[in-house]
């Protein structure tokens, strides 16, 4: 009863919700010291000419390019979900438009565990059960990206910030291909999880049965990995990740070019490693602050004058950011969910680690 009463009064919060809001207050401080290193000398009536002057023939080429750039992600993630079900490219480039959405108006990259759990209710399947795809996903993605700079760096000189974070990234793709290998080749043994022998212990505490849901969950994603790796569609979903980050390249590139900015399609595509690289770790929502930061450093290094760099990272985040969000929304509303319930089913996936 005392404990009932404390919850009900709403005096002492759960932790989790703690955490969530300090994750959050951190993303937001950082978007916004962001955007004051970005605009703090710069003089915005040099930068409406600029805007005013944007080619709108490119900048449609651009957005088509970048909205094609998630169907091949579509197409990966329907490839890495056969192991667990049949999703069609079109359903599941839906779920990650949805996801798209969410991470616009939501914190912390919220928009991958939407995408989950839509393609999970679909399937009727537990969200733990899609989470090897996305693992997989993260790993094409990396594999990828340093193939991009390995590339890029025989046309172009880059900068020793960039080769030092590539060096970085090649470490820990060699420490992600060594366990993903491992969990590969080991023998296939049956798994009693954890969750089960616990559901069989009703008076067992509620400490020792996170932990066992913990342990179920983590030989969920162990032998989800197991059975994407040893799929034969493997390669196709490799092969569609270089689509998606060409596209993605390409749009950005397209988008300098309809600003007049003219500089050479590997220095864009630096540019947008550089952005890549710093936008992958969950902040603000949409990635506000971070993305005009890294936009804005890339091109500066490259030696773009920070007034005129400042006013295309503005117009490279709306123009690539706001048609995916409007897609999104329409992606979302037709998915049979809403955004407060995706956001409560979060919250509860949030609550048990």
């Amino acid at each position: 009863m005392g404990d009932e009463k404390v919850l009900r009064g709403g005096e002492t919060p759960p932790a989790s919700s703690k955490k969530s809001w300090l994750k959050s207050a951190l993303g937001y401080f950082f978007a916004a010291a962001c955007l004051v290193w970005v605009f703090h000398d710069v003089d915005v009536r040099q930068v409406w000419p600029h805007i005013r002057n944007v080619d709108p023939w490119w900048v449609a080429i651009a957005i088509l390019g970048n909205l094609l750039a998630y169907v091949c992600q579509g197409l990966r993630w329907s490839v890495l979900l056969r192991p667990v079900g049949r999703v069609t490219t079109a359903q599941s480039t839906q779920a990650i438009y949805a996801g798209l959405f969410a991470s616009g108006v939501l914190p912390l990259k919220a928009g991958e565990l939407v995408r989950a759990y839509i393609v999970a209710r679909w399937l009727q399947v537990k969200m733990a059960a899609i989470v090897p795809s996305m693992l997989v996903e993260r790993f094409f993605d990396g594999v990828w990206l340093a193939l991009g700079l390995i590339l890029t760096m025989i046309f172009v000189p880059l900068p020793r910030n960039l080769l030092e974070a590539g060096d970085i990234l090649g470490i820990l793709l060699v420490i992600a291909t060594g366990m993903l290998f491992y969990v590969i080749a080991r023998p296939n043994k049956t798994i009693t999880t954890t969750t089960t022998l616990s559901e069989n212990r009703p008076f067992e505490s509620e400490g020792r049965k996170h932990f066992h849901w913990i342990g179920g969950t983590f030989d969920g994603v162990v032998s989800g990995l197991r059975a994407i790796g040893l799929s034969r569609y493997s390669g196709l979903a490799f092969a569609a990740s270089s689509g998606l980050l060409l596209l993605q390249a390409l749009s950005f590139w397209l988008v300098m070019y309809a600003y007049g900015l003219r500089l050479s399609f590997f220095v864009g595509t630096a540019i947008f490693l550089i952005l890549h690289l710093g936008t992958a770790l969950p902040n603000a929502p949409a990635n506000v602050g971070s993305y005009q930061f890294f936009t804005v450093v890339g091109l500066t290094l490259f030696g773009v004058d920070k007034t005129y760099a400042a006013g295309f990272s503005v117009v490279v985040f709306v123009l690539l950011t706001l048609p995916l969000s409007l897609l999104g929304f329409v992606s979302l509303s037709r998915s049979g969910t809403t955004l407060l319930t995706v956001r409560e089913e979060i919250n509860r996936f949030y609550s048990k680690w």
